[in-house]
């Protein structure tokens, strides 16, 4: 139970670094800066959080290979 809401948090702050990193990427416009009310240290905080949740979940996908059963 508690290894599937990892993968669920893991994977929606993976997203929401993904979906900040987009914005800038395709606008211009750093909603990682806005979101964290322009503090580099939040700003910093996020990112390693999504590095390391985005690591998990290349472990999870390989150590725990949940598509093993589809064939």
């Amino acid at each position: 139970m508690f290894m599937r809401l990892s993968c669920i948090f893991c994977f929606i702050v993976t997203l929401f670094v993904c979906v900040c990193g987009g914005a800038y990427a395709l606008t211009g416009f750093d909603l990682l800066n806005f979101v964290c009310a322009g503090s580099r240290a939040a700003v910093n905080a996020v990112l390693a959080a999504g590095g390391v949740c985005a690591l998990f979940l290349a472990y999870a996908l390989i150590i725990l290979k949940p598509f093993r059963g589809l064939k």
